[in-house]
């Protein structure tokens, strides 16, 4: 290949990986020439094969050398592995991104050489209808042109927020974990239509456009879901009854305590790293 670096690679080709390159290409902000990516799985190197034409490198070593911008899409338990190989090859001319849950930009940071760019992201699985929310930050050596690559990336697959890492680990209780518990709650919203005598597809649409309505609702018009929940709830209407029922189920105190035992997990899993 000539020396001119691949803007964009990916190390592992995970659901989250490929989701990352094929977002990008049909962004249209990258060519497929300017992709690049490495996988240890000869099945995944197939798929990526038929799925997309962007670089195939045979080691992330290669790839290091040759990338601008290097996303790690591993897993958490890979990253320390993965940076003892090629973490001193990066330089200060790149910017490196990582999306493992909680890997902290310090752990990152003790594999590298001095002033490499580092970000932390945590995208949700919504990017791959391109509907995700991504959250990151940047260490002390990112800049400018550092940001700019990362919403080159995210930004096509949804929202892009900017963070400290000290919200990182809730960001991931709530948004990176908080898909399944919307898709709890539309199961429950699924099965309680079936109850009441819908089809079950008829019951599926019902609650999914519900819930991407509201939410629509809730980012367009900028209220408190409060306010927004108020004027559906007509005095001695069907809407309250529905929401004492709820209410005695505790299900508000119950998705709370979801997000704080998530995060409280992530915040383990990091402690636990550490003392490795």
């Amino acid at each position: 290949m000539s020396q001119k670096k691949i803007k964009v690679s990916v190390i592992g080709l995970g659901r989250m990986g490929r989701c990352l390159i094929s977002g990008l290409i049909e962004s249209g902000k990258y060519k497929s020439s300017e992709l690049g990516f490495t996988t240890s799985h000869a099945e995944s190197l197939e798929k990526a094969k038929s799925e997309f034409s962007a670089h195939p490198f045979s080691n992330n070593q290669e790839l290091v050398e040759n990338s601008e911008t290097v996303v790690m899409a591993v897993k958490p338990q890979t990253v320390d592995e993965v940076l003892e190989e090629v973490g001193k090859a990066f330089t200060d001319s790149q910017t490196l991104i990582s999306i493992a849950a909680s890997v902290t930009i310090s752990r990152i940071e003790a594999f590298l050489g001095s002033k490499v760019p580092v970000v932390r992201a945590m995208p949700n699985t919504p990017v791959f209808v391109r509907e995700g929310i991504t959250a990151a930050c940047l260490n002390a050596h990112g800049g400018q042109k550092d940001w700019e690559r990362t919403e080159a990336i995210f930004s096509p697959l949804g929202k892009l927020v900017r963070t400290e890492e000290k919200h990182m680990d809730a960001v991931t209780g709530l948004s990176g974990s908080g898909p399944a518990y919307i898709y709890m709650v539309m199961e429950s919203l699924t099965e309680g239509g079936i109850k009441v005598g819908l089809p079950r597809d008829l019951a599926s649409l019902l609650a999914s456009q519900t819930v991407l309505g509201a939410a629509k609702m809730l980012q367009e018009t900028g209220r408190h879901p409060a306010a927004l929940k108020d004027e559906v709830t007509t005095p001695a209407g069907c809407t309250i009854d529905g929401l004492l029922e709820l209410e005695e189920g505790k299900l508000r105190v119950t998705l709370m305590k979801a997000v704080q035992r998530a995060t409280e997990r992530v915040r383990e899993l990091a402690a636990e790293a550490k003392k490795s």
